[in-house]
């Protein structure tokens, strides 16, 4: 197998999953990474990505791969890398990165570029929402004056990060409340012994929390529920976790003086080396 493996871009993850790789004998060579400290002569930063595509029929890519759809993810990069020119440029290459738009992908596929996602990889969002988790509770316990314990918390959503947050948060004592909009969640967050909430009574079941943690990325929080918040004197303190564009009314919740904390990209934050081998696992399936 070819040990060339070519980083474009990325975040504090992708640049551990670069050291992880160069100490398991791979070539890496970057590109989009010159701010980056990596302390291994297996790793080489290229001057241009043509010249990181003469060594590399793969490259890995950031997560999540572009913030705006016109840019690739770089924060270590000291230039902008427009996504057109680069799919043009990876033409018959292999592109492997994370939560990739769908208007990206058609443009790989008439650039003849194999792009694959490791976020559709079931195994990564799983242990991908660990990090994310433990980061969403420092968060809380950074932007609250009070103890998880004995609080009252409210998560809306009840996929992987909402399940795994609901036990974290039980197990240090909060009472919890899952709000949700299929009868199966619904059920199963009772039998967990949380209080259930139908995403339809949301706007009557607002009052007396502490910290407000959302997992979906859809406009849950909008005037309405905010407004409601407002009226009530809430204290809470909102933790948005969904991706772009989140799931909070941000005008709003400034307007109204509703603290509110987006926080996107934890794992990459609060446990980088971590996520960088959950990255590794999966590559090697995809590699092998």
């Amino acid at each position: 197998m070819n040990k060339n493996i070519g980083i474009l871009g990325g975040d504090l993850r992708i640049i551990f999953l670069s050291k992880i790789l160069a100490k398991d004998t791979y070539n890496i060579y970057t590109y989009g990474l010159e701010n980056a400290n990596f302390a291994n002569s297996n790793i080489i930063k290229c001057a241009t990505l043509e010249e990181m595509c003469k060594f590399c029929d793969i490259i890995i890519s950031s997560i999540p791969f572009s913030k705006n759809g016109i840019y690739i993810n770089s924060p270590f990069s000291i230039k902008t890398i427009n996504i057109d020119e680069t799919l043009k440029i990876l033409s018959n290459k292999r592109l492997i990165a994370g939560s990739i738009d769908k208007e990206i992908l058609e443009k790989a596929n008439k650039n003849k570029v194999d792009i694959i996602d490791l976020m559709a990889d079931e195994r990564l969002t799983i242990l991908n929402a660990i990090p994310t988790v433990e980061g969403a509770l420092q968060i809380a316990m950074e932007n609250t004056e009070i103890t998880i314990h004995n609080s009252r918390c409210l998560v809306l959503g009840f996929g992987r990060i909402g399940k795994l947050l609901s036990k974290n948060l039980k197990e240090l004592g909060a009472n919890v409340s899952c709000m949700a909009r299929k009868d199966k969640d619904l059920t199963w967050i009772k039998s967990y012994g949380y209080k259930d909430i139908y995403i339809d009574d949301l706007s009557k079941n607002l009052n007396g929390y502490d910290i407000i943690f959302n997992t979906i990325p859809a406009l849950i929080l909008d005037d309405n529920k905010l407004k409601i918040l407002k009226e009530q004197n809430s204290n809470a303190v909102i933790i948005d976790l969904a991706s772009n564009p989140g799931g909070v009314d941000f005008k709003k919740a400034k307007e109204y003086d509703i603290k509110v904390i987006q926080a996107l990209g934890l794992p990459g934050k609060v446990a980088p080396y971590t996520a960088a081998k959950y990255i590794k696992e999966t590559l090697e399936k995809i590699l092998n």
